[in-house]
């Protein structure tokens, strides 16, 4: 027996809370995780779960023996992650990954070929969204997340840094004129970009004298879409707080132009996230190593 490959198979069937699901996202028959918790339990001389037709659930024995599988595949991961970026073997398999929207579509598709040519034998599946991915339960293999993590029972990788810039289209600079202090941005309109997930606006951060500053701009159109919330300030629109990578092609062509750059936000991490004992997965080992770094060479976006 594979003790290895046993602990990795246990840990994602008690994330999934089911073998069809672990099964599809191991890319592996039903009958084969069956065989390998049965040989892990008469190995041990334990049940580890208790299976019905309508649930599961982890015995005393089980849960015990689940939290010292995470720390060995955690330990694991720590150990083999330098060599694997350096790259060893051929990673095989099917991938899935969830990506914040604008910055899976700008920034990570536009340079999948080259991950394509170095690790063919991977199956890349995307998806795109701005909620919050219940990795275990929806068998995602990892996610990338933009802010400050909170979910402790995850390991999260910084890969890169998010900058932010305030600005404007020349023509509503034009209409209403550049504001020279965060004070005068009472009298000024801006595009609200609010929480596809809570539906509440995001705030904008300015740094002043060392301190973060707050402030709630008014403005007359919402959208919870980044790539929207750009399109609309280069109509003349409003004032908008978005991300350096999003606007610097329109600063550099004259369509945007910087506001308060002496206020820039402060950054923000982007993370690359997963649960503990699954980056011992060669697959997910590359991709970990590819994706960070693509973000080093990005300077809006390196850490």
């Amino acid at each position: 027996m594979d003790k290895l490959r046993a602990m990795q198979t246990f840990v994602r069937i008690v994330e999934a809370n089911s073998f069809s699901k672990a099964a599809e996202t191991l890319g592996l028959p039903r009958a084969s995780l069956t065989t390998i918790i049965q040989q892990l339990e008469d190995f041990l001389g334990k049940q580890l779960l208790q299976r019905t037709t309508r649930r599961l659930s982890l015995t005393a024995e089980g849960a015990e023996y689940h939290e010292k599988c995470l720390e060995i595949l955690a330990a694991v991961d720590a150990a083999e992650l330098p060599f694997r970026e350096a790259g060893a073997g051929t990673p095989r398999g099917t991938l899935r990954v969830d990506l914040p929207g604008a910055l899976g579509r700008n920034v990570v598709v536009p340079r999948l070929a080259d991950f394509r040519r170095r690790y063919p034998d991977i199956k890349l599946v995307l998806s795109f969204s701005d909620r919050l991915v219940d990795i275990t339960q929806e068998g995602v293999d990892c996610v990338l997340r933009v802010g400050q993590l909170q979910n402790s029972s995850m390991i999260g990788r910084e890969i890169g840094s998010m900058r932010f810039l305030t600005c404007a289209a020349p023509s509503y600079l034009e209409r209403h004129g550049m504001p020279q202090d965060l004070a005068d941005l009472k009298s000024h309109r801006g595009i609200i970009h609010f929480s596809g997930r809570t539906g509440r606006p995001f705030e904008w951060d300015f740094l002043k004298d060392g301190a973060n500053t707050r402030i709630q701009i008014d403005g007359d159109v919402a959208v919870n879409d980044a790539d929207a919330y750009v399109s609309c300030a280069l109509q003349g629109l409003g004032l908008v707080q978005a991300a350096r990578y999003q606007v610097e092609q329109y600063i550099e062509h004259g369509q945007l132009v910087p506001v308060l750059p002496e206020y820039s936000p402060a950054p923000m991490p982007i993370s690359l996230v997963y649960p503990k004992g699954r980056l011992a997965t060669p697959k997910l080992g590359v991709f970990a190593g590819w994706i960070r770094t693509l973000f080093d060479g990005i300077p809006s976006l390196s850490r």
